[in-house]
């Protein structure tokens, strides 16, 4: 009992999600083919087999049933990351998040204290004409930049047509290698990756190809698409050891009508509701109100945070990723399977030289995986 306990008071400490991985397991490039990237199978820990390691991303197909619901997020990632030059010639980077007011971002800033407020940036490119940016507060949050922009850029699409002129990809800063532009621009992206608005991609959807999508449809599993724009809150490092309190930053989520209704249906019967990615889980959890008991369309920013403890209303399993130490992501994936089972199984990925990380392999938590006890019962 006093073990139990215990555990349970490390599963709020953040040194207690840490874990060591040999640099060279951290993936560099994606598989050659979408759907042959490893892939780990979770079952319930009961069983013999309770882990499988020798499947591939294709062999999801097996998995899932006729009727199941696939949830994959739609969001496309934006050339987001910008380079600006100062009045002296040096070049600041910047990573535009979101809006903040009228034609005001909110933009991390490298190095950001070479960003004073007041400050004059020129914005170039060989494609386009000079762009005077200034800047125009500092946020206390993310230690970002608020960066007046022209006037025109008030939203998400006419962001969106200036990075593409004026922005690069914004490949997270392990992954290195001497791949063009071009072969980001596509490999970073999920196949089905519709809505620009994400600074980082939704991972986990990378390992669905065109030709797996259409084989689980021609199976009668229902794919529908939400929306999560992956921003700070996804790849924010947690800088506290204490996570009962543990706060988020918020991203932008629509769940739809269509997707709403068929969750509710899904729920009278035995088929289950799959999320591809954890943005997914983010998305469909916020659509249940506590007010209601009921599950309703949005379209608004959340800041839901998923950790040991969390009560699971919508989401039955989940293909992921192998994700960052100490990452908000392992809490979500540890709320699902417990935090001391999911780094048993990281060990066992690490030990078969399972690839990490954004363009690494997949983990399958099936739903008889899922703790019976982290189920919400409506």
């Amino acid at each position: 009992m006093i073990s139990q306990i215990n555990n349970e008071e490390r599963d709020y400490k953040l040194e207690a999600y840490d874990y060591f991985l040999d640099p060279s397991l951290i993936a560099s490039k994606p598989s050659a083919i979408r759907h042959e990237s490893r892939l780990m199978i979770v079952r319930n820990s009961v069983l013999e087999e309770d882990c499988l390691t020798n499947k591939f991303t294709k062999n999801l197909l097996d998995e899932f049933r006729e009727g199941d619901l696939v949830v994959v997020n739609n969001t496309k990632v934006m050339k987001a990351r910008l380079k600006v030059e100062l009045e002296n010639k040096t070049l600041v980077e910047l990573l535009v998040l979101e809006r903040s007011h009228e034609c005001v971002w909110l933009c991390l800033a490298k190095p950001a204290k070479k960003l004073k407020i007041n400050r004059k940036l020129k914005l170039k490119s060989p494609l386009a004409q000079d762009i005077n940016l200034i800047v125009d507060g500092v946020d206390e949050e993310t230690g970002g930049r608020f960066i007046k922009f022209p006037e025109n850029i008030t939203d998400l699409n006419s962001m969106n047509d200036l990075l593409d002129k004026y922005g690069e990809i914004p490949l997270p800063p392990y992954i290195k290698n001497s791949e063009e532009e071009s072969f980001h621009e596509k490999s970073y992206q999920t196949e089905y990756a519709t809505n620009p608005g994400a600074v980082a991609a939704p991972t986990a959807g990378l390992h669905l190809s065109k030709s797996l999508i259409s084989n689980l449809k021609k199976k009668g599993v229902i794919i529908l698409p939400i929306t999560l724009h992956v921003g700070y809150g996804t790849f924010k490092p947690i800088d506290q050891e204490d996570l009962s309190n543990l706060k988020l930053h918020k991203e932008w989520v629509s769940v739809n009508k269509e997707v709403v209704e068929e969750i509710k249906r899904i729920k009278k019967t035995d088929r289950k509701i799959i999320a591809i990615g954890t943005t997914s889980v983010r998305a469909l959890e916020s659509c249940y109100s506590h007010e209601i008991n009921d599950f309703i369309p949005i379209a608004k920013y959340v800041d839901l945070v998923i950790k040991p403890g969390y009560k699971f209303k919508v989401v039955d399993g989940l293909l992921t990723n192998f994700h960052l130490p100490k990452s908000s992501l392992l809490l979500l994936v540890s709320a699902m399977i417990g935090r001391e089972r999911l780094l048993d199984l990281y060990k066992k990925a690490i030990k078969e030289k399972f690839r990490f990380f954004s363009y690494g392999d997949a983990m399958y938590i099936s739903p008889d995986s899922l703790l019976e006890k982290n189920r919400f019962r409506l």
